[in-house]
């Protein structure tokens, strides 16, 4: 018989939430609501930024403003029910784009999710979540010599992003998973790729900042484990660097998605404590 080891009291949190302001299914009311009716108690929304610039699933620049306005007022609403916290998750493209709170401070964010969705190459750049029929030859396209220098390239720029930004969370930190799943490119457990997570560790304990536990992967059939991975994650725990859980949502019904079964691959990892946001600040709390 499974011993239920966890906090029975246990508050849930999410940070990583999409709406229809960028790439979400959802408004952020229907977000929000579907957020309180599973249990969650601290909600943050996170609309993909790219400052000046957008694609078709970032917000626009011209409603930042809008955004900002509409969690705002989702906070009164839901005053003494569920905290809402507004947040953006921030891109990295070295020269254009920068997750750094300076460059939010408009809009008066609570926090800042640091991501690398775009890695640049000799020739242009890749994305770092490319479909695997894709990913060859668009780093082939961007100048990388083969997969191993992609997946190099992307941790680099993770490094970069981590030594130069100032945010809160770092989201999926190993995201170049997310199409070795299903047909394996790159061999996880190689040693250049082991030293790539590494180093990788290294640079978060110098940053400083929080890293997620981020379900989203799984949510959309792509991995059946989380960002980062076991290895990963346990290097992280042995570095005393803190997590969180999100489950990076663009529907309602991924809110909680994975959340129990993530707070026991934490266990697994050696944490005992999981991060959330209160009061702006980061506090802890038993798993």
């Amino acid at each position: 018989m499974e011993i239920n080891i966890m906090n029975e009291n246990f508050i849930y949190s999410n940070y990583h939430v999409h709406s229809d302001f960028c790439d979400g299914h959802n408004s952020l009311a229907e977000m929000a609501e579907a957020a309180l009716s599973r249990d969650v108690r601290s909600l943050g929304f996170s609309s993909h930024a790219l400052q000046q610039f957008s694609s078709e699933w970032h917000l626009r620049p011209e409603r930042y403003d809008e955004y900002a306005a509409a969690v705002a007022s989702l906070k009164k609403d839901y005053s003494g029910k569920m905290d809402i916290f507004l947040g953006f998750e921030a891109d990295y493209i070295k020269g254009y784009a920068l997750p750094d709170i300076s460059n939010f401070s408009k809009w008066n964010p609570d926090y800042l999710i640091g991501a690398v969705h775009f890695v640049p190459g000799e020739k242009g750049c890749f994305e770092a979540d490319a479909s695997v029929k894709d990913f060859p030859a668009e780093t082939l396209k961007a100048g990388c010599k083969n997969i191993k220098e992609a997946v190099a390239a992307y941790f680099e720029t993770e490094r970069e992003m981590l030594s130069k930004c100032t945010f809160t969370i770092l989201a999926h930190p190993d995201l170049i998973r997310k199409q070795n799943s299903k047909e394996q490119r790159f061999d996880e457990n190689a040693s250049w790729y082991k030293s790539e997570v590494k180093a990788t560790v290294k640079a978060i304990k110098k940053a400083g900042v929080c890293v997620e536990i981020n379900t989203g992967g799984i949510a959309r059939g792509y991995l059946n484990q989380p960002y980062p991975s076991p290895y990963f994650l346990e290097l992280l725990c042995r570095e005393n660097i803190p997590v969180m859980i999100n489950t990076d949502a663009h529907r309602t019904e991924h809110i909680t998605f994975w959340y129990d079964s993530a707070r026991r691959y934490a266990l697994d990892a050696g944490y005992s404590e999981l991060a959330f946001i209160k009061e702006g600040c980061l506090s802890f709390q038993k798993i």
